[in-house]
């Protein structure tokens, strides 16, 4: 055979290859409102930078007939790109071939992207859509998903690690986006969970449907399992290449840096008004954050989980850092358990990628309650502390308002280890508010006077004026700077600018023992 007709060959083969699983399952995932492997990986990728590696790979099983159903590629298209001309590996799950499901060749197909990836010291991004194990192979395939698991565990903190829940995503399988940075979903179209309804009606007689049970919408908003929900496959997809946009290839490298146009001496007048006279009237934390961040622009994280704490990323002089905020408008902005557990994964992320923090400050303690105690608010506040203090980044703290109780060590305090803390004037910082440290501190005088309300708002006005305010702190070192609000922009720029060669480092160790 000469070299036209071998040529012709590898063109037939390389066709078929990009047919999936034929043109009427393909025909069947358009109806359902999802894209095919291939048409996500355009969308994702950079155009004409796709690379795609074993294409001819088949399954190996020959029971229950498999062997007479062989289709290259066995539901995975595996390779490399570029994401605004930076590399990235990646897989995508084919559901017209097998369903997608998990054999022992598709697996190994993952594990060596990952091992490329964890090599080269580049991103990996999986886009899951998959029926699970491939029952026909039995423990191979639950073999292949430990491989997987593995190299997640081995490449975390190492290389940035992004899933994308594209249709169904179920039992073991979850685990590997688990144990990934982000998760993102597209709403009515991607689904996960351990045991699917059917399984749970028939154990527990409970009625629920799949998007109830594992829908983006769940998982993004009261499981927090997921940080991200696209309206469709290409919102999805598009959220990723911003969401990588933030942050370095590799726990070497530092964040991307892009071209500043915001003036860096930007004095923001709103901010004057932002934040109410009246330290128990709520406002929004993310007007704060657009006054001062590059462009007002803010890509937030978790934005329907745990709403009493904001994350996100943004840029300040063209750098990413990574913000840390409570959300006055939401539970007064008190830490809770979820939040608490939100915050401390956004930080440690932000950590092992060399992603500067923002702690934008209004915390009135940890959030009261039988239920919160109940559910760990000792051990998951914790978590949060843990991280803080563990972080060796640059950060930055500033007290818009009220710092009070623990929650004041654990939102990034001087104390453990914050590199610079700015208050507003108005910022209140002390073991708790005016009322409830009056009614413990003036307890017998109060009563007696019959505790009468002039005598306790007079008690109340003279410890406001002693206490709940910035002054003490600043008078301890424990507050930097006490800050115009207006210039809260130029001061934070400045502050980062000065941490850029920051060097600190954590005891040796094997590692940590975060109470998780």
């Amino acid at each position: 055979m000469g070299i036209e007709a071998k040529l012709r060959v590898l063109k037939e083969r390389s066709e078929a290859t990009e047919m999936g699983g034929g043109a009427a399952r393909i025909e069947k995932h358009h109806a359902s409102g999802r894209l095919t492997a291939r048409e996500r990986i355009a969308i994702l990728l950079d155009e004409g930078s796709f690379t795609e590696i074993d294409r001819f790979v088949v399954h190996r099983c020959t029971s229950f007939g498999m062997d007479q159903e062989k289709i290259p590629g066995d539901g995975v298209v595996c390779g490399f790109g570029t994401i605004e001309n930076r590399l990235v590996y990646l897989f995508a799950q084919d559901f017209t071939v097998f369903g997608g499901s998990l054999s022992e060749t598709h697996a190994a197909k993952i594990v060596k992207i990952m091992d490329m990836a964890l090599k080269n010291g580049a991103p990996v991004i999986g886009l899951n859509d998959s029926g699970g194990a491939r029952i026909q192979e039995g423990v191979q395939s639950l073999a292949g998903y430990a491989d997987i698991f593995l190299r997640n565990v081995q490449a975390s903190g190492v290389i940035p690690q992004i899933s994308a829940i594209m249709g169904p995503c179920a039992g073991g399988a979850v685990y590997s986006p688990a144990i990934t940075d982000f998760i993102c979903m597209v709403k009515n179209s991607s689904y996960m969970f351990i045991t699917g309804p059917e399984v749970i009606r028939t154990v527990t007689h409970e009625e629920v449907s799949k998007e109830e049970l594992g829908g983006a919408m769940t998982h993004n908003s009261i499981s927090g399992c997921a940080q991200f929900a696209g309206a469709d496959d290409e919102e999805c997809l598009l959220q990723i290449r911003e969401l990588l946009s933030f942050m370095p290839l590799n726990n070497m490298e530092e964040p991307p840096l892009k071209e500043c146009t915001d003036d860096l001496q930007r004095c923001e007048v709103s901010l004057k008004h932002i934040v109410p006279d009246n330290p128990n009237i709520p406002y929004d934390m993310k007007e704060v954050i657009r006054a001062v961040v590059d462009d007002s622009h803010l890509f937030e994280v978790h934005e329907h989980f745990a709403r009493n704490l904001v994350i996100c990323f943004a840029r300040l002089n063209g750098r990413p850092v990574g913000i840390v905020a409570n959300q006055p408008n939401v539970l007064a902005g008190a830490l809770d358990v979820d939040a608490s557990i939100k915050g401390a994964r956004f930080v440690r992320f932000c950590d092992a990628f060399n992603i500067p923090l923002v702690i934008f400050e209004d915390v009135p303690g940890f959030l009261p309650g039988v239920n919160q105690e109940l559910g760990g608010i000792i051990r998951h506040g914790a978590k949060l502390l843990y991280a803080m203090a563990e972080a060796t980044v640059p950060k930055i703290t500033v007290i818009t308002r009220k710092a009070y109780g623990g929650a004041y060590c654990v939102m990034n305090s001087r104390h453990i280890r914050g590199d610079y803390s700015m208050a507003f004037p108005a910022a209140e910082i002390a073991v708790m508010g005016p009322e409830g440290a009056v009614s413990i501190i003036h307890r017998a005088e109060m009563a007696r006077n019959g505790n009468s309300d002039g005598h306790r708002q007079a008690l109340v006005a003279d410890y406001r004026e002693k206490f709940a305010n910035p002054y003490n702190a600043a008078e301890l070192g424990y507050v930097d700077e006490v800050i115009d609000p207006v210039c809260t922009r130029p001061k934070l720029i400045r502050a980062l600018e000065m941490c850029r060669n920051k060097r600190d480092s954590n005891p040796p160790r094997k590692h940590g023992n975060i109470p998780l």
